[in-house]
């Protein structure tokens, strides 16, 4: 029998368990609190040590793939966040397709009708802080290793399956220090020819084929202070700010129309200046974030700005760049669109479609590093990081399913 065929039928066959599996998987999941933020913020975490400590998601996860037979490898930068890749298949084809899912969540936040790391089942959702950003994704991809296992269909992959667990997706730190996808990819640990990233939502109507570049960047006008009686004796850093705002607003950003980004944006979302009302502000800044489209560039974007303060007369100001990210576009005519499209078309009753993102996900890394690595999967973006977030457990089905068929498509 067909190999897709005998997995369409074990699901038909086997619902009740697997459902009962995957459920049972996300409540463990997302019972332990690997909640994600700054390090700054931790003080508001008193029984987190450090950000993530994914540690206690992974080793549920280490546990369940020695159960399956399944074999890993854990890499880490330090032992609390760890990134756990299982590997299935044949590995000497040199093709590999990965599967990830990140374990760190944001805060959970006010506002729930039940306690966010115990979850509820109410009308077939699985309400928890996780559930859809990405334990319900990890659990799903958990349970179709564990059926490809089963079925004896490992043997027939022609490439290598990876289910990873990751670490740091939800928040980075002022120190920059990367302990998730980053930093697998700088150390060369992983380099597969596919990847579909399951941390996009959209009810998997949507293919992420292409992800806007972000940069933030923090511009500070220099005055002199003086005392609020004697401005004249002063420069006021506000008022010179306020002479460069307007600039940027007329400012046009040099850019070629993406046809999947479309074009990029531009939005100054802080300003911060003065000690007090008496006293002349010697300082003044601002917070811009741009979201670039392939194209541009952060040495373009800054030479634009500095343009703008040079129209400012006597004007003095020094621009930063706090983080940045390129943009990354992919033809969407390409292997792992096409499986998907396929798959969902038979699975889910509609062909997904490929579109682009303002925001970033893993995918980003994973393409700018020459995979093939497309967003896609289950949820709703919508609950993402806030309350009541909730997973349908049909979905957590289907993907699992489609994630069985997916390996069986893309490694023959």
């Amino acid at each position: 029998m067909d190999n897709k065929k005998v997995v369409k039928n074990y699901f038909k066959e086997n619902h009740d368990d697997i459902r009962n599996e995957i459920i049972e998987l996300v409540t463990r999941f997302v019972k332990e609190k690997t909640v994600n933020v700054p390090t700054d913020q931790l003080p508001k975490h008193p029984d987190m040590k450090l950000r993530g400590e994914e540690f206690k998601v992974a080793d549920i996860l280490k546990g369940k793939l020695n159960e399956y037979g399944i074999p890993y490898k854990e890499y880490a930068r330090i032992p609390e966040r760890p990134n756990i890749i299982a590997s299935m298949g044949n590995k000497n084809t040199g093709k590999s397709l990965l599967m990830p899912a990140h374990m760190d969540v944001v805060p959970a936040g006010d506002g729930w009708d039940t306690d966010p790391y115990e979850v509820s089942l109410k009308d077939e959702k699985l309400y928890g802080r996780g559930t859809s950003d990405n334990k319900g994704q990890l659990a799903s991809i958990l349970v179709a290793g564990k059926i490809l296992k089963k079925l004896g269909l490992d043997s027939q992959i022609n490439g290598e399956l990876q289910i990873a667990g990751l670490s740091d997706e939800e928040a980075g730190d002022p120190d920059g220090v990367d302990y998730g996808i980053e930093y697998l990819i700088e150390e060369n640990f992983i380099d597969p020819t596919y990847a579909v990233i399951p941390d996009i939502g959209e009810y998997m109507k949507t293919i992420d084929v292409a992800e806007k570049g972000r940069v933030s960047i923090e511009i500070t006008s220099i005055g002199k202070q003086a005392h609020g009686s004697t401005p004249n004796r002063g420069v006021n850093a506000i008022y010179m700010m306020s002479s460069l705002i307007e600039e940027i607003r007329k400012m046009k950003l040099e850019y070629k129309e993406h046809p999947m980004l479309g074009h990029p944006t531009m939005n100054l979302g802080m300003i911060n200046g003065g000690a007090a009302t008496n006293i002349v502000p010697g300082k003044c800044t601002i917070g811009i974030d741009c979201r670039i489209v392939p194209g541009m560039s952060e040495e373009q974007l800054i030479k634009q700005l500095k343009e703008c303060t040079e129209k400012i007369e006597n004007g003095k100001f020094e621009i930063k760049v706090i983080d940045s990210s390129r943009p990354h576009g992919i033809d969407p005519d390409n292997a792992v669109v096409e499986a998907i499209k396929r798959n969902a078309t038979e699975i889910l009753g509609f062909e997904p479609e490929p579109m682009g993102m303002g925001g970033g996900t893993y995918a980003k890394g994973l393409c700018l590093n020459g995979t093939i690595a497309v967003g896609w999967g289950i949820g709703n973006d919508e609950t993402f990081h806030v309350a009541n977030e909730y997973i349908e457990i049909e979905q957590l089905m289907s993907f699992a399913q489609i994630t069985c068929l997916l390996a069986l498509d893309l490694l023959k």
